[in-house]
């Protein structure tokens, strides 16, 4: 689908998704659960992946409403699970910590994270599980985590012999002790801790480089611990840590529950979608008004970092953490520097920022975000040339010159990747003209209503081929 947006102003109410890292988990815990709700959930294509897992391993996921559980049936078109986008909650009937063997191949789509935590709890069934995506997923590297289910005694292997989907799991895997990278994936991690808490022995992960995306483990850990499940970052002595950040490993106990208080849980506001809502505001508000974004409750989400960079930036924003809003005013921006070895997916939109500061914008630490869904410090340093922005692209760092660039409408490619898109849709906004952004429909990963929001606050968007 091409999406066409031109410049234009924002103003209003809307209202963030509900996280997409915490109801993949929040799923998954509740599949190792002998049955639990999991409310106020992002419904969207990555997410209906991991119930589609869920329901492989002999679980059951059904849409609920206030009126109580809707009767979904089996499978809608013959691959997906029949759960509206707008389902208020999803009841999951779990497996009971023992996934069994599914009937065929599961298929993760283009969800990276179904594909890692899946591959751990395939580990625990008594027999083999075969798992495969569309091209892009079988393009992303999963090796270090077969590599450390191998060691852990679990049949782990691509089918390729390349450390790519599709793979091929059999288990059962009992626990033990393994050594895995830090900064490739921080969901090899939740992985072997989500599994490891209902294996026999549990599971002591050594962390042999340094540990990127942080704050990801922290909601993991959170999401436990909301779930009845410990898991404890440790540091190089052993010694108990309060978070993930600077861990050298973590330790499951095995043989644990998950049982939510009350049979169930609560999925947060997503901040990787809040941040593109933020970027609007402070590109494209209104003069004299403002975008007011609500559900933004505090949480174990690194990509709250947005608000802190905006505000480095120049940016008039507010967050009322008791009420979860965010307020937020054009203004004029200034280019910085943003790590984000904790905070990959904030690139695009800090990218998108930074075509429209004054001055250099520096996003340093940056190498392990080129293996997302595509490289995204390529796709967003090619993509806002394609807009008029000057770039310099190194291994690990993307600066965006700002006082260099001048935006205008073109044609760009969202590279089938709904971070992509998003951002370059936001960029759009302050370029003279009209952009056309092909690949629209892959906001559907993540959030679902991101163009019904944008338009209801005055972004000037027409879709090609959507229903009406």
């Amino acid at each position: 689908m091409d999406v066409h947006v031109t410049g234009s102003t924002v103003r209003g109410t809307t209202r963030a998704p509900p996280s997409k890292s915490y109801t993949h988990r929040a799923l998954l815990a509740a599949g190792y659960s002998d049955g639990a709700t999991v409310r106020s959930p992002l419904v969207s294509a990555d997410t209906r992946a991991t119930a589609r897992a869920v329901t492989a391993f002999g679980g059951a996921v059904e849409p609920v409403s206030g009126a109580g559980v809707i009767d979904a049936g089996e499978v809608a078109d013959g691959d997906d699970l029949s759960i509206p986008d707008d389902a208020e909650a999803l009841a999951v009937d779990g497996f009971g910590g023992r996934p069994a063997v599914p009937d065929d191949v599961i298929d993760c789509a283009n969800s990276g994270t179904t594909m890692r935590l899946v591959t751990a709890a395939a580990a625990l069934a008594d027999g083999a599980t075969v798992l495969t995506g569309d091209g892009s997923l079988r393009s992303r590297p999963q090796g270090p985590l077969l590599t450390a289910l191998a060691d852990l005694g679990v049949r782990a292997e691509s089918t390729r012999g390349n450390g790519r989907a599709p793979l091929v799991v059999s288990g059962p895997l009992a626990g033990g002790e393994v050594a895995i990278p830090g900064d490739v994936s921080s969901q090899y991690v939740t992985a072997l801790l989500m599994a490891g808490a209902v294996t026999e022995r549990g599971i002591e992960v050594e962390l042999t480089t340094e540990l990127k995306s942080a704050p990801y483990v922290d909601i993991t850990l959170e999401l436990l611990a909301d779930f009845g499940v410990e898991a404890t970052p440790v540091g190089a002595d052993g010694t108990p840590l309060d978070g993930a950040a600077g861990a050298a490993g973590f330790v499951v106990e095995g043989g644990q529950s998950y049982a939510p208080p009350g049979g169930s849980y609560a999925v947060p506001g997503d901040f990787s979608s809040i941040s593109y809502l933020v970027a609007a505001g402070a590109i494209a508000a209104e003069p004299g008004d403002a975008v007011r974004i609500e559900g933004a409750r505090p949480s174990a989400q690194g990509d709250a970092a947005i608000v802190d960079i905006a505000e480095r930036m120049g940016v008039d924003v507010e967050w009322d953490r008791d009420e979860g809003v965010i307020t937020v005013r054009r203004s004029d921006l200034s280019g910085v520097e943003v790590d984000v070895g904790d905070t990959p997916d904030l690139l695009p939109t800090i990218a998108a920022l930074g075509a429209v500061a004054d001055g250099d914008t520096r996003i340093t630490n940056c190498e392990h975000v080129r293996y997302k869904e595509t490289d995204r410090v390529a796709a967003m340093a090619e993509e806002l040339a394609a807009l008029g922005a000057e770039t310099t692209e190194e291994p690990d760092v993307l600066t965006v010159h700002g006082s260099e660039s001048d935006l205008r409408g073109a044609t760009v490619d969202g590279r089938a990747d709904h971070r992509i898109v998003m951002a370059l849709a936001v960029a759009a906004l302050a370029a003279e003209g009209t952009t056309t952004i092909r690949g629209g429909e892959h906001v559907d990963v993540s959030f679902p209503g991101f163009f019904d929001a944008m338009a209801d606050l005055g972004m000037a968007v027409e879709r090609e081929g959507a229903d009406e």
